[in-house]
């Protein structure tokens, strides 16, 4: 583990985990990686339990058995009323409330530290840097979204020393590798999860579906929005789901292959990480963060057309042996990118940087 004997003082989230989206479940992983390295840990839900929705109680509960305290405040004009924030060190991942109140944050003296987990300023970012500058730390998820954003953020006085490329935490335990075996007297299970976003879907997603052989599919994450770019879901697609639907472990064990064509370009698609470790077999987008995740032909496949989706997949369906290899191969992959020694180091050096 890491050398936390001489941690930072109490470090300030200001947001709340959740069970949908890369930056919700990227600070629940995040929180349990700082806990385990010994980081006192205080959470500012913004702003309240009440905007945090239905789930709030839920990760309350997570949350307090990690040992992170959750301090409420009303809203960014009581910030100066949480004990022992100002001149503290905050986070944020991603939070468009928060870049909304950072001003304030920083009134009080506070070194901010910024997790964008996109591939564009996150509303509000733009605003926010032109009155108010930079943040004192950025931190990337991949190398491709660093390049991204980096040439965003220097006509507002960014430098790259501010920044780190720092993999997001992930705990591999909550994703046992348990490939689902097949028999040649079953179908071909592939599936994809995401948000219903109609950037996260490809028109062609039906298309490639239907040329791969004694095909079924399964989708969460599917509404209006996604109907939109991929048209009604043919017969061979036996449930569309909708966001959170169930637990993203227990849908992965259901599928043999996650085949994910999409309109977007990825920074560091947790999904992926999730699949990795359950031992599903990825076949997802040449571009993007896809790329430094993947290995292709070892640990996944990378594609850079609807044929390359067809030709892969139809690889792991009639292949049981290729498609068991490739699930090992990224289940000790996965382990490698986020060992959680080499990324709390890297956490510690940022915080120490700030002390």
């Amino acid at each position: 583990m890491v050398d936390a004997s001489k941690p930072p003082g109490t470090i300030f989230v200001c947001g709340f985990p959740g069970r949908v989206g890369g930056a919700n479940t990227e600070l629940w992983h995040t929180l349990k990686l700082w806990r385990g390295i010994g980081l006192d840990v205080t959470v500012i839900p913004p702003w309240g339990a009440a905007d945090q929705g239905d789930d709030y109680g839920y990760w309350a509960v997570q949350l307090a058995e990690l040992g992170c305290r959750i301090e409420s405040c009303p809203g960014p004009s009581m910030l100066s009323n949480v004990q022992g924030l100002p001149g503290s060190i905050v986070a944020a991942f991603c939070s468009t409330k928060f870049l909304a109140a950072a001003h304030r944050f920083r009134a009080l003296g506070c070194r901010i530290v910024w997790v964008n987990c996109m591939n564009f300023l996150v509303p509000g970012e733009a605003r926010h840097l032109r009155r108010h500058g930079t943040f004192d730390r950025y931190v990337f998820q991949s190398r491709y979204q660093r390049n991204r954003l980096e040439p965003l953020l220097s006509p507002f006085g960014y430098g790259q020393e501010q920044g780190r490329l720092i993999r997001g935490a992930f705990d591999v335990a909550e994703f046992p590798f348990e490939p689902r075996p097949r028999t040649t007297a079953e179908p071909f299970l592939i599936g994809r999860i995401s948000r219903a976003a109609r950037e996260k879907f490809s028109a062609s997603t039906w298309g490639i579906y239907g040329r791969i052989p004694d095909v079924r599919a399964r989708v969460m994450g599917f509404g209006p929005e996604a109907q939109a770019v991929t048209g009604q879901p043919p017969a061979f697609v036996e449930c569309c789901l909708p966001e959170n639907a169930m637990p993203s472990r227990e849908f992965l064990a259901t599928l043999h292959a996650l085949v994910m064509p999409t309109a977007t370009f990825e920074n560091w698609p947790r999904v992926g990480l999730e699949a990795m470790a359950a031992g599903v077999p990825l076949v997802v987008d040449d571009r993007g963060g896809w790329r430094e995740m993947i290995r292709h032909g070892e640990t996944g496949f990378l594609c850079a057309s609807d044929d390359d989706f067809v030709r892969h997949a139809t690889a792991l369906a009639e292949d049981e042996y290729l498609r068991l290899r490739v699930a090992n191969a990224a289940r000790k992959a996965v382990e490698r990118l986020t060992d959680p020694a080499t990324i709390g180091a890297a956490w510690l050096n940022l915080f120490s940087d700030l002390e």
